[in-house]
């Protein structure tokens, strides 16, 4: 049977590295046309101009390194910082020394910060403490003296990129955090999902042969006795259970990552079924089933998930009530629900009688009906009164396919 692995994506660095690659391409375009309009003010223009060729090409051709965190290496990032710091460094013997003076741009001019922030997008606020230093220690020498001018722009670069930096760690670790609590909660569901099947099948054969047992007697009730040993254990098990670790993603570029492996539904997973043909086969002597004579119809698994727990409440009246207790399974179609009630002419159920079971590990009503109604989003509602027998009223809306179909939009075939 094909298998298809559903892959969420959570990442706010990827509009980090698509907006400084637009920065770096207007920042360059602005550097050169302030050179251009005042290209005569310059004393030696030319080694300018050789600088500004470089700066272009540099720009362009490096694209492809800010689009993501893999791709830009601590090589580039040197690389670029390089070019940055030359710029600086290379304004005095192109400008003119009054213009220095008096806080004029840089060769490199606004560039300079697109390179400071790729180092805080990639490697958080230590590496852009390390860049913007080296940017400012570059900018005084330039200058020759701290200049007020000079020192504001050093330390809004600064400022601004250690805060970015800040900012994208923080973001990780969220990330980080969510793709966990997703795992998490994939985990639960699919535990639960394995419990009520668990319980529907297994756990009734091994209390089955434990109460035969009892009754025939000699080695039978030995083989009784570790039935219901390993019935306990695979109840306590099943309530249990283990959460796996959660898988994230080593490429910081893909964000944090969960993955899912899912099983098909059918040839046709959309199409509905009718309902009254999934419960057509509880029906005997000893349950009434009462329908609508319109078809019922449910997405595939709202419609199975329904039948299991009305399969799983006649266990329950089997096993509370007798083997030959009568019952009743009424289906009413609403126009944005399915009704299903089944009901028994039992004793009815204890007050607290659930809690203690499902503190034992019994989870057949726990998991095996609520929790299949809870993950349709439906209900299920247990009426009980003494001498009275027991209602189950299990409520299923008609617009839910249930929680493993959701999220479609991320799913990759």
């Amino acid at each position: 049977m094909a298998r298809r692995e559903r892959v969420m994506r959570m990442s706010v660095e990827l509009p980090l590295w698509r907006a400084l690659a637009g920065y770096r391409v207007l920042t360059m375009l602005y550097a050169i046309g302030f050179f251009a309009t005042a290209y005569s003010g310059f004393a030696r223009p030319w080694p300018a101009v050789a600088y500004y060729a470089v700066l272009f090409v540099w720009t362009l051709a490096t694209l492809p390194k800010v689009t993501n965190a893999a791709s830009c290496t601590k090589r580039f990032l040197a690389a670029d910082l390089t070019v940055a710091l030359t710029g600086i460094l290379l304004t005095p013997f192109t400008d003119a020394h009054e213009r220095v003076m008096d806080g004029g741009p840089t060769l490199p001019s606004i560039w300079t910060a697109g390179s400071v922030l790729a180092f805080a997008i990639k490697g958080g606020w230590r590496w852009a403490a390390v860049a913007s230093t080296l940017v400012a220690v570059a900018n005084l020498v330039e200058r020759g003296t701290p200049a007020r001018d000079t020192v504001h722009n050093v330390i809004l670069v600064w400022v601004a990129s250690i805060a970015i930096g800040y900012v994208v760690e923080v973001a990780r670790a969220s990330e980080r955090t969510l793709a966990r609590a997703l795992e998490i909660e994939a985990a639960t569901r699919e535990r639960e999902r394995l419990a009520r099947d668990i319980h529907d099948s297994v756990l009734q054969v091994l209390a089955m042969v434990q109460r035969r047992g009892a009754v025939i007697g000699g080695e039978a009730a030995d083989l009784g006795r570790l039935a219901g040993e390993q019935e306990v254990a695979l109840r306590t098990l099943v309530s249990g259970g283990l959460v796996p670790v959660s898988r994230v993603s080593e490429d910081a570029t893909e964000g944090a990552v969960v993955r899912m492996v899912e099983e098909p539904e059918g040839a046709d997973p959309d199409r509905p079924v009718d309902l009254r043909a999934l419960l057509a086969p509880y029906a005997g002597s000893l349950v009434n089933l009462a329908e609508p004579g319109a078809p019922v119809l449910l997405a595939p698994l709202a419609a199975r998930e329904l039948a299991a727990a009305v399969g799983a409440a006649l266990d329950n009246v089997r096993e509370h009530v007798g083997e030959r207790a009568r019952a009743w399974i009424l289906v009413e179609d609403e126009p944005d629900e399915v009704i299903v009630t089944v009901r028994d002419e039992g004793p009815g159920i204890p007050d607290g009688r659930l809690a203690e079971a499902e503190g034992e590990g019994r989870l057949g009503v726990a998991l095996s009906i609520r929790g299949r109604l809870r993950d349709l989003g439906g209900t299920a509602e247990l009426i009980s009164v003494p001498g009275q027998g027991t209602e189950v009223e299990l409520k299923a809306p008609k617009n839910t396919v249930g929680t493993t179909a959701r999220g479609k939009a991320a799913d990759h075939e």
